[in-house]
């Protein structure tokens, strides 16, 4: 016998000795590995590696200290098989984990973003595309796999705890700065999980409560977004929500979780719980939610007694388990990616700078307040927020940073004098105020939750005559705090007695003396501004811009920066203008109820259940249609400069219509306009349908005074349907449709007409509500 035929025969018969070959993830098929997986290391695959100190009866933030300290969450690895673990990280305004880790002296703090309201306020996916590209090279350095981000549930109501870290009111932006978000992280080689889905529009018993919706509030409000997203960014991940959907619970819906997303919307990647969310482990399997997070214990046993019992097809656990093999299969941590521990914080934190002006909303500017002029050297800083700036929300929303820049601070660093004696007295009443809100340390939620706002310091009508003799001007800032958990209250909506007589009382005396009077406001969502606004000279919305906040508002108080961000949601003259009012949870006492250890209830409206009877009339669709009176509506922005629309055009494609415009600055500084196109039915009247929708928006390049651009809009002819539930399809009427090309949804600047043929899409019939709602209709009630 030969040797090189002696050799092979040893080998196959050590081989052979040896058993047979174990498969290997990505040396063997995916199938191979799943088929040589034990049940039992299937189920551990499909649960979470758990959180220490947490059973799963409450909701709660995620950590784990295995891998990488502080991340969210991370997957069962199986050793035998090849199979990683690999890391789950918090948050849309940046990662979030733990900035120092025992027994080392480096530190892994994180650049915190702005919050998603200032991203989708830019209008601008390019440049949020550009904010995720930086925020997945922090996720990619620093060990993680994926980011639980974005979140893009609709701000139904103005109190909604996390509307900070959502994007609009409407869909079509929710969807479009989403979309760009998951692209710019994901081309790091990262995942996304996009979230909540579905129907997270409140923290109040968001584990419990039952969000009762129409089939078509559904399709065209609440999940047109997430839709949006998933044809155009292709997200490896979604994160089921935690509430009920017309009585299922989302994460327990086959319909929503597999028909919808998968069978309509052609989703390729893998679908993970919110934390501890939902009740029954096997019923989330088989609705295709294949991951189940952090993971406990009881959920393995249920699946693994499911499979003998004959309750869980095996086939089913199978599934779930080859859609998580084909996402660990593109992580960085499968691949073998040796991570720094040191992205460029340095260049993140002038990314972020740079981001937020854009965003920053100008909602008053008379006689030119804004920049302030070169005779304003001295400032008179008011409020407790401008010297303890807020950089964002609170929860998974957080991040954990090096730094916040104060107003105080930027204005400092933009060359500004502020009075020392202010300063002084501001830090004094804060530090106070702090020490008599100081959070309650045996709560160990307390620490993801918001902390009181300072209560605003009086000043004596002789100590503000003085200030404002020696002062140019005055700036007061307003905040706002707010997080997961809580929603707000309707207080915190209204300005406080102190607020409203700081205002009152700096406004009366600086305009006494000559000098103007300007308020930021650093919020998240909205607050009330129609029975003030007409006190101060200017008003900017700097909403909460990250660590660099207080250098990104210098920036746009002094003129470096020409705000062009515009409001993607509706600020309305009172609270209980807003549609939703009636059927939101106001002031509800047992707030913070996130236990999920009892049965389904139907006793209290708007906490166990919620009926969404304003149905598709949520923001600007309402205001506008009913014709009621806002503060600011939606798509409202000033700037710096000024702009003319110029030679509207129309031209009809195959499926879709390209509508262009000339844009021409037609004022002294230089500037960004955000062109929106709206469509108006021919049969709104006799069809319940708005007044007006946005379909498509752009947002110019930088123009010069004098400067013109020639902006292009696409608006696929498929986008003209709206939803009919009886017939279940997405139906075209045929007709004339008005093209409406508009600065604000009401500062329509420019009209076309197209006519469009009748037209009818089938899709399946889902998602039905258990009972009758009341619905809001066009023609009033």
């Amino acid at each position: 016998m030969n040797k090189p035929i002696a050799f092979i025969l040893l080998a196959a018969a050590a081989m052979t000795a040896c058993g047979p070959r174990v498969p290997q993830l990505g040396k063997s098929s995916v199938d191979e590995v799943v088929d040589a997986m034990t049940l039992e290391e299937k189920a551990r695959l499909v649960v979470g590696t758990g959180m220490a100190g947490f059973s799963g009866e409450n909701a709660v933030v995620g950590e784990t200290r295995n891998l990488v300290p502080g991340a969210a969450g991370t997957t069962y690895p199986i050793a035998r098989l090849g199979i990683p673990s690999v890391v789950l990280a918090d948050g849309p305004a940046g990662l979030r984990i733990n900035p120092t880790r025992e027994g080392d002296s480096q530190t892994y703090y994180c650049t915190h973003f702005p919050i998603g309201t200032l991203l989708a306020s830019t209008w601008d996916q390019e440049l949020v595309e550009k904010v995720g590209e930086a925020i997945g090279n922090e996720v990619l350095e620093y060990g993680t796999d994926v980011l639980l981000a974005p979140a893009l549930n609709i701000h139904r109501n103005p109190l909604c705890g996390r509307n900070f870290e959502y994007y609009s009111e409407d869909p079509v932006v929710s969807g479009k700065i989403a979309a760009a978000y998951v692209r710019g992280v994901q081309s790091n080689g990262v995942g996304t999980s996009i979230k909540h889905f579905a129907l997270n529009n409140q923290e109040t018993n968001r584990m419990a409560n039952d969000a009762r919706v129409s089939q078509r509030a559904l399709r065209e409000i609440y999940l047109k977004g997430f839709e949006i997203v998933v044809k155009e960014a292709d997200p490896w991940t979604v994160m089921s929500s935690y509430n009920y959907l017309n009585g299922v619970y989302t994460s327990e819906n086959p319909e929503l979780q597999s028909t919808m997303l998968r069978d309509e919307w052609g989703f390729r990647g893998m679908v993970m719980t919110d934390w501890f969310g939902g009740k029954d482990a096997v019923a989330q399997m088989i609705a295709g939610n294949d991951m189940l997070q952090p993971g406990t214990d009881k959920q393995y046993e249920m699946i693994v007694d499911g499979v003998k019992e004959g309750r869980l097809d095996e086939a089913v656990l199978d599934r779930n388990v080859k859609r998580i093999l084909e996402m660990i299969l593109r992580t960085p941590r499968f691949q073998g990616y040796r991570f720094s521990n040191k992205p460029d914080l340095e260049a993140h934190a002038a990314v972020t700078r740079r981001s937020a002006t854009d965003g920053m909303v100008l909602l008053k500017n008379d006689d030119a307040a804004l920049p302030l002029s070169e005779t304003v050297k001295r400032i008179a800083l008011f409020g407790c927020t401008s010297y303890d700036f807020i950089a964002g929300g609170t929860g998974s929303g957080n991040v954990n940073r090096a730094y916040t820049v104060s107003l105080l601070d930027g204005l400092k660093q933009a060359g500004y004098e502020l009075d020392g004696g202010l300063k002084t007295d501001y830090e004094a009443h804060i530090e106070a105020e702090n020490e008599r809100n100081r959070p309650d340390t045996t709560n160990r939620y307390a620490m993801f939750l918001p902390r009181p706002r300072p209560t605003e310091m009086m000043i004596p009508a002789a100590r503000l005559k003085s200030l404002a003799e020696a002062n140019d001007a005055a700036l007061i800032t307003l905040g706002r705090t707010s997080g997961e958990f809580l929603d707000r209250k309707k207080a915190d909506f209204e300005l406080t007695r102190e607020e409203k007589a700081l205002l009152d009382d700096v406004c009366r005396v600086f305009h006494a003396a000559g000098k103007k009077v300007v308020v930021v406001l650093n919020i998240g969502g909205v607050i009330e501004t129609a029975s003030w606004k007409g006190c101060p000279d200017a008003i900017l919305c700097a909403w909460q811009a990250g660590q660099e906040g207080g250098n990104s508002v210098a920036d746009v108080l002094s003129g470096k920066a020409s705000p062009s961000g515009k409001l993607t949601m509706t600020f309305p003259v009172r609270f209980s203008d807003a549609a939703s009012s009636a059927n939101f949870p106001i002031d509800v006492t047992a707030n913070m109820d996130i236990s999920n250890s009892g049965e389904k209830k139907n006793d209290v409206k708007n906490v166990d259940f919620t009926n969404y009877e304003e149905d598709i009339y949520v923001g600007y669709r309402y205001f506008d249609t009913f014709g009621k009176e806002v503060s600011y509506p939606f798509g409202y922005g000033l700037s710096y400069t000024t702009f003319e629309y110029a030679d509207p055009e129309v031209k009809e494609e195959k499926d879709a219509y390209v509508v262009s415009l000339q844009v021409t600055n037609t004022g002294k500084h230089a500037g960004k306009e955000v062109v929106q196109l709206y469509v108006s039915a021919p049969d709104r009247a006799v069809a319940n349908k708005p007044e007006k929708e946005l379909k498509a928006f752009a947002k110019t390049r930088e123009l010069q005074p004098g400067e013109t651009q020639t902006v292009t809009l696409k608006l696929p002819k498929a986008d003209l349907a709206s939803f009919d539930a009886a017939a279940s399809a997405w139906v075209v009427t045929p007709g004339s449709y008005d093209l409406l090309l508009g600065a604000s949804s009401r500062d329509i600047r420019a009209k076309l007409a197209v006519e469009a043929a009748e037209a009818k899409v089938p899709v399946h019939d889902l998602l039905k509500p258990e009972g009758k709602i009341d619905l809001l209709e066009r023609s009033g009630r």
